[in-house]
């Protein structure tokens, strides 16, 4: 899936990759709100529909505009095939139902989106896919984790909500030392700060909705590999049972694209202002942010992302009553789950994202009451202190 600006540089290629233009000689990218194509004859249509000849034939699996967004995203990854999907949810689905079969087994981290876990742990073991779960940065718990049966690796990083960071080249040297595949959902970062198939990882998912948009408003999803595993296994899933994107959703997110340098780094440098502050907070027992020297794994993000993102999470004294008083407090930051939207966000864990696990699931991922997971965006950072500081006050009442 090379385009003609594959040797150019990462910005240069998130505006231009992808894009050919129609007779029309139109300058931004096109729309096409089409199901369907029309065929010059018949021979065509057979040729088309058999695989001998490339183009398009339906847009479940096959439109102009969701093509240029993948081509153009597949760029920035450095992979060499992207299929896009409606969700990031699909995107996980449609890799594991492409690649994986009923007696295999997936080693996944336990600090993963709670929507996920229960993806893995409800739905797929209906169909004789187990998963066994694993701290992030362990990797001897990963080693003795793999089993004969063992398919696939899966992790975030950094976490959600804790920003736990993997190490990817060492993950992805014991995945393949088993015969395994290594997966990175790489949502938080982007590529633009975190390039995991660099680093020797197989495949790479996201949820455009968030930081690939960056304003909100459209929800889709990605898998970015090879032109065998990604480009026939998982593209064959979405051909079959259609977790689609929308062309309009790929325009946004093409548009999105564009000023995906400019905007992490905005959302990198307000986040780690605002982590800085609420270390010297009195009403704050601890905060996880990889910008931060007292993260454990600051080390390791320096050496492997280009940034820290925009992902900032607290815990408050007082556990949940506490945590519900500044969120409950904040005017700014908008009370939603999502995240990657120019607004900023603010959230309770352990009762929205991570609501659905147990207890224990929630305790073994390191999700307390007292949690608080920041979206930071692109305001201004003293009116976000601002904001926070008016539900600080209010826990020393």
């Amino acid at each position: 899936m090379s385009t003609e600006f594959d040797d150019l540089a990462f910005d240069t290629r998130a505006v231009r990759a992808g894009q050919q233009r129609t007779h029309e000689g139109e300058h931004a990218e096109a729309i096409f709100p089409t199901s369907s194509y029309v065929f010059a004859n018949a021979a065509e249509a057979a040729a088309r529909f058999s695989g001998e000849q490339p183009g398009n034939i339906y847009s479940r699996f096959t439109n102009p505009t969701v093509r240029t967004f993948e081509q153009r995203l597949a760029s920035l990854e450095g992979g060499a095939c992207c299929v896009a999907t409606s969700s990031g949810m699909a995107a996980i689905l449609s890799t594991c139902a492409g690649l994986l079969k009923s007696g295999d087994h997936i080693v996944s981290s336990r600090s993963i989106f709670g929507t996920t876990t229960v993806l893995f742990t409800t739905y797929f073991a209906k169909f004789g896919v187990e998963t066994t779960f694993v701290p992030l940065a362990d990797l001897d718990a990963w080693e003795e984790a793999i089993r004969p049966e063992t398919r696939l690796l899966f992790i975030e990083t950094p976490s959600n909500p804790l920003t736990e960071l993997a190490d990817i080249r060492r993950l992805a040297d014991i995945a393949h030392a088993r015969g395994c595949l290594l997966a990175v959902d790489n949502c938080f970062c982007t590529p633009a700060l975190q390039r995991p198939l660099e680093l020797g990882a197989d495949i790479v998912i996201h949820s455009a909705t968030k930081y690939l948009d960056g304003q909100g408003r459209c929800i889709g999803g990605a898998v970015v590999g090879d032109t065998e595993r990604v480009g026939k296994d998982v593209y064959g899933f979405l051909r079959t049972a259609g977790p689609t994107m929308s062309p309009f959703n790929a325009w946004v997110f093409l548009k999105g694209l564009e000023t995906l340098t400019l905007r992490m780094k905005a959302h990198s440098a307000g986040a780690l202002v605002l982590a800085r502050w609420l270390e010297q907070q009195p009403a704050v027992a601890r905060v996880y942010y990889p910008g931060l020297e007292s993260h454990p794994q600051h080390e390791l993000a320096v050496r492997q992302q280009q940034g820290f993102g925009g992902i900032v999470s607290f815990d408050v004294k007082g556990g949940k009553e506490s945590a519900w008083t500044v969120i409950d407090a904040t005017r700014v930051f908008s009370i939603t789950a999502n995240l990657g939207d120019a607004k900023s966000t603010i959230t309770h864990p352990a009762t929205t994202t991570h609501g659905r696990l147990t207890p224990e699931q929630r305790a073994a991922a390191g999700i307390s009451d007292g949690l608080i997971r920041l979206a930071v965006g692109l305001e201004s950072v003293t009116d976000l202190q601002a904001d926070l500081a008016r539900g600080l006050a209010a826990i020393r009442r």
